[in-house]
């Protein structure tokens, strides 16, 4: 049996690329910033704006443009990389399937995967 992906793990990967399924430009600002090693400050600086406008981006209260993201993280020394793939519906599908199972089934299934996941780890 396939092990249940977690989504939300999946709005990362730790090979530093960023998956927009969750992410807001906000987010991709602040992963920015933080790849240069740069403080709110310093980017706002570059930016010509002020840190707490900055904040505002990262913490998505203010909604900033692409054209703004691109701009942002253009100025931390990298480039947004946007493309239109096939949409893939795995995780939808995947969500209804569940949403059909009883309490109880959920409840099995996750224990029979408990179970599983501990096999593998005392395989290592």
């Amino acid at each position: 049996m396939n092990a249940t992906p977690n989504i939300l793990s999946r709005s990362r990967q730790y090979n530093r690329t960023v998956i927009l399924n969750t992410m807001r430009g906000g987010d991709l600002i602040r992963e920015a910033r933080k790849r240069a090693g740069l403080t709110q400050a310093e980017l706002a600086e570059r930016a010509g704006t002020t840190q707490s406008g900055v904040a505002r981006w990262e913490s998505n209260r203010t909604l900033p443009t692409l054209q703004d993201v691109t701009r942002l993280v253009r100025l931390c020394g990298l480039d947004l990389e946007v493309a239109l793939v096939p949409r893939d519906d795995s995780d939808t599908a995947q969500a209804e399937r569940l949403l059909a199972l009883t309490p109880q089934e959920r409840l099995e299934r996750h224990q029979r995967m408990i179970a599983q996941l501990r096999e593998m780890q005392s395989a290592k």
